[in-house]
């Protein structure tokens, strides 16, 4: 079980649509939800992971102007994950057809669909354990790429093409592969 997981019986267990009204009932508070049904209160950030994460999607965003690619999407979006789930990654990035591909409803609430790229930023109220088994989540649901950065001790694990990269020091660049044709991300901008 995840911290700060609230259980529900089965028989109180929202549906998408139920789940993305209770969360808009209650805007002041963020929540995922689980493969299992449980919803996690997620805490707010404090300035320094704050601060990580507008330099991380303004970057992203930057280059996907440019590359005109696909959606760039920040924390505050929820994605439903073919497992049940809806998270949240602290960056994403989908295919423009993959976007376009969703009705205006689809696209308005939380998109059913998994990112082809996401972000997961380990804050301090954050565990790397839970972090990286989130990561994996996202990976088992189609996404492509992804980068766990854990800036407490300057490590980033990177997962694609079914395998895991670390890289130790916030001295290097990431690549966006064939994934983000063309995007780079230098870690020393989160120091």
């Amino acid at each position: 079980m995840e911290k700060y997981a609230i259980k529900l019986p089965k028989s109180l267990q929202f549906t998408d649509d139920e789940f993305y009204d209770f969360c808009q009932e209650n805007r002041d508070l963020r929540f995922e939800r689980n493969a299992h049904g449980e919803i996690i209160i997620m805490s707010p950030t404090g300035g320094l992971t704050g601060k990580r994460n507008g330099k991380l999607s303004a970057k992203l965003d930057y280059w996907n102007e440019e590359a005109g690619l696909g959606e760039v999407f920040n924390s505050s979006t929820g994605f439903l994950l073919p497992n049940g789930a809806m998270r949240s990654p602290d960056a994403a990035w989908v295919a423009t057809s993959r976007w376009e591909a969703l009705s205006y409803e689809e696209q308005e609430k939380f998109p059913p669909l998994c990112p082809d790229f996401v972000v997961e930023l380990v804050s301090p109220s954050d565990t790397l354990k839970t972090s990286q088994e989130k990561m994996v989540e996202w990976m088992d649901n189609g996404c492509q790429m992804g980068w766990l950065i854990y800036p407490k001790e300057e490590k980033v694990w990177a997962y694609y093409d079914n395998k895991v990269e670390e890289f130790i020091g916030f001295d290097q660049v990431l690549l966006g592969q064939t994934v983000l044709p063309g995007f780079t991300f230098d870690l020393a901008w989160l120091r």
